[in-house]
């Protein structure tokens, strides 16, 4: 049975419910990390497995307000679940395992092994070059792959800087992917999923333009030429920050081949 396991791969999962499978079998689910701490040490340490990390730098990611007295002592309980947990499932004969020296902990999972997050970083890139090269039709697959992932809540009720940061990574990409998918659908003249795009990150520029040409493309030249501003601005209403917002060079001349077709 090992010998499979270790054709197939390992898949670990940090996005939606946190998990680690092999051979399309879950072998260690979400529950056996026991609690919101258990799911972000384990998350960090995929994240971070190119390197050793430091105890420190753990303490400030599993409890970013405060330290209490006692958090090499949370720490040490942790680090013996986890390294428990992996050797349980035989996971330690597959290449996936967890040093402790010297304060440091590392992660360590074999070359071939599949990360979500990982993947949709990937599918992400494979699918703006796509893209880029005028082969939209061929974007198709990575893109959905990349906003799958990308939807997926990440690490739910954990609070911390750390969780914040990577969330906000994955709503961009989500962003992006959405892009991406809207450019294939842009010769049909579909509008939704920029009308989704432009939701999530209502100032990005690129978003509103493909939701132009989806609406120029359909003959619908009333919404294809947005109402401006006296700035010259199409954006909804501003927050102080940014009411002196005004689109960039090429997305007013867009606006003005729009208005002039």
């Amino acid at each position: 049975m090992a010998n499979v396991w270790q054709a197939m791969g390992i898949r670990v999962y940090v996005t939606g419910r946190v998990a680690v499978e092999v051979d399309g079998q879950v072998v260690i689910d979400e529950r056996r990390f026991r609690g919101k701490q258990g799911r972000l040490f384990f998350a960090y340490l995929v994240c971070e497995r190119s390197r050793p990390v430091a105890k420190e730098e753990l303490a400030l990611v599993l409890w970013p307000e405060e330290q209490s007295d006692a958090w090499e002592a949370a720490l040490s309980a942790l680090t013996s679940r986890l390294a428990a947990l992996l050797s349980s499932e035989g996971l330690e004969d597959l290449g996936m395992s967890f040093s402790r020296q010297f304060g440091q902990y590392q992660l360590k999972l074999p070359s071939d092994s599949w990360v979500d997050i990982e993947a949709g970083n990937s599918a992400l890139d494979r699918a703006e070059a796509a893209v880029r090269n005028n082969e939209a039709r061929n974007a198709l697959g990575p893109t959905a792959v990349a906003a799958s992932i990308a939807r997926r809540p990440f690490l739910p009720g954990v609070d911390g800087f750390w969780r914040e940061s990577l969330q906000g990574k994955l709503d961009r990409q989500l962003v992006r992917a959405l892009d991406c998918l809207g450019e294939m659908q842009l010769e049909i003249g579909e509008q939704q999923t920029a009308l989704e795009a432009i939701k999530l990150d209502p100032y990005r520029e690129r978003t509103h333009r493909a939701l132009m040409r989806a609406y120029a493309a359909t003959g619908n030249r009333a919404k294809a030429v947005p109402p401006t501003t006296s700035s010259g601005s199409c954006w909804p209403p501003k927050s102080a920050q940014t009411r002196s917002r005004r689109p960039r060079r090429c997305t007013w001349r867009f606006w003005v081949k729009r208005a002039a077709a």
